[in-house]
């Protein structure tokens, strides 16, 4: 009877699957071509001391499928601002607040912006003890290079996914 329910657990599991596959289910980021066809030919545009962004986004950006060029017909991804903040709550104990806030926007060419800008934010934290051995800097680099990461993949994702909020463009009039 073990064999009988083994049997019935495979048969009951293919048949699932076979019926997923049937009416065109796929997971989510199988598909090369996820990005939307407007954003496939991107430039960045960083402010500076930002290449630890830039080198991840082009990482992420790549693999959702988006040409990284300065070709006249690129959209531009421009990082509005970048905010590093480092809070410290001392006590017995000291505690460190890292946060990293991204604002972007995608536009065009001309410099027309095509999404809204949106901000994303990515925080870690830790503490350490004063009196102990004293791994605050390799720990607050780690972090750093996570919370970089973390907002990378979140861009990306954003531009892959077209969860972007198109620009509100207003009309221009002359004054006469």
């Amino acid at each position: 009877m073990h064999l009988v329910q083994r049997v019935a657990a495979v048969v009951l599991t293919l048949g699932l699957s076979a019926g997923l596959v049937g009416c065109d289910f796929h997971l989510k980021g199988t598909n090369p071509q996820a990005t939307p066809l407007v954003y496939t030919k991107l430039s960045l545009q960083m402010p500076k001391n930002t290449q630890e962004l830039e080198s991840k986004l082009s990482v992420y950006l790549a693999a959702s499928g988006v040409q990284l060029s300065n070709a006249n017909d690129a959209y531009v991804l421009r990082i509005l601002d970048y905010k590093p903040i480092r809070h410290e709550l001392n006590g017995q104990l000291i505690e460190v607040l890292l946060r990293l806030s991204v604002t972007f926007q995608i536009e065009d060419q001309q410099g027309n912006p095509i999404t809204e800008a949106r901000t994303l934010t990515a925080s870690r934290s830790y503490q350490y003890d004063v009196a102990t051995v004293n791994t605050d800097d390799q720990q607050e680099k780690y972090l750093r290079q996570v919370i970089v990461d973390d907002i990378a993949q979140q861009i990306s994702r954003q531009i892959s996914a077209n969860r972007l909020p198109k620009a509100k463009y207003l009309p221009t009039t002359s004054a006469q």
